[in-house]
């Protein structure tokens, strides 16, 4: 069996979706851990890359609910995508906040969420932004923070157009 049908095959399991969720499980835990106990202030910015990085969440429940349904496979692909996609965009404008300061460019002063969904209302401990995006608060092997994210997100990415690819080999 070649590569792209073991991988296509591995998409349709239970585990893959369970592993994508892990990720993210993880990187919202580091996220909570930065802000709560290093006490690091989120900004407008991060905030919204941790909605972005829920999205991935979320096509990851649904990739779960039914692996080896074509229809919701795809749907959690999409959504997969949409996410690690608008997280690059995000990221990449963040980092340009850090990088590129302009009194001109410069982030929201508060999160501004739909009226059907306000997350900073409903869980400010998680969707509450106080800090600067403009702030470099935090670097680890010389990136901070947003670059780690655009790495993050651009592998999400890389790793869905694989599976992608995958889903067009034949199955065993």
């Amino acid at each position: 069996m070649n590569f792209l049908a073991t991988l296509k095959s591995f998409s349709q399991s239970r585990l893959s979706w369970a592993i994508l969720l892990g990720f993210i499980v993880f990187f919202e835990t580091c996220a909570l851990f930065f802000q709560h106990v290093m006490e690091l202030p989120p900004c407008v910015m991060c905030i919204y890359e941790r909605v972005a990085m829920m999205g991935i969440a979320g096509a990851a429940i649904i990739g779960l609910i039914a692996p080896q349904n074509l229809i919701i496979r795809w749907i959690g692909l999409g959504a997969w995508g949409y996410s690690a996609y608008r997280g690059l965009e995000l990221s990449l404008q963040h980092v340009d906040y850090q990088f590129n300061p302009s009194p001109f460019a410069t982030c929201d002063l508060f999160v501004q969420f739909p009226d059907w969904a306000p997350l900073n209302q409903w869980a400010p401990w998680m969707f509450e932004a106080y800090g600067d995006c403009s702030k470099i608060v935090w670097q680890f092997l010389t990136l901070s923070m947003p670059q780690w994210l655009v790495v993050i997100f651009a592998a999400n990415l890389v790793a869905l157009a694989v599976i992608v690819v995958a889903q067009l080999a034949k199955s065993k």
